[in-house]
């Protein structure tokens, strides 16, 4: 577990590598290649960028498909936490919340829980709006 208590501020996960090294790397060699492609037009210079693009393409798929696994996870874990902690009237409205709401609702500790899930309902609440109003911030460190 990381040394910094995580808060609203900092929650959000940086990944060096993908975010400051393997995105710009592929950005710039697609350009590269559409450069090269344009001063010295040919079948090889074609596929070259062919190729950039479905390296793009393919980083980008790496990255965002273990993220949609993790949110179907977490919506999972959450309505699961939900069905356990909200009195009877709310706990038949879980099915109307969001995926995007379910996934911010997970760092609320369980006494705010039903409070805040209550106002997400009202007043159909974003996940930034839901992860502002936490108070007793629950932190995720699992997060890819």
């Amino acid at each position: 577990m990381p040394n910094k208590q995580q808060t609203y501020a900092n929650h959000v996960r940086i990944h060096w590598v993908f975010h400051f090294f393997l995105a710009p790397v592929t950005i710039l060699n697609l350009l590269y290649r559409i450069v090269l492609l344009i001063r010295h037009p040919n079948p090889d210079a074609v596929w070259t960028v062919i190729m950039a693009v479905a390296l793009l393409v393919l980083l980008f798929l790496v990255r965002i498909y273990p993220l949609r696994v993790q949110d179907r996870v977490i919506r999972l874990e959450e309505r699961l936490r939900l069905s356990a902690l909200l009195p009877e009237p709310l706990r038949s409205r879980i099915p109307e919340l969001r995926e995007g709401q379910l996934v911010a609702l997970r760092f609320a500790s369980d006494e705010e829980l039903p409070a805040l899930v209550e106002e997400t309902l009202a007043q159909n609440l974003r996940g930034s709006d839901i992860k502002k109003r936490i108070r007793n911030w629950r932190p995720d460190y699992w997060r890819v």
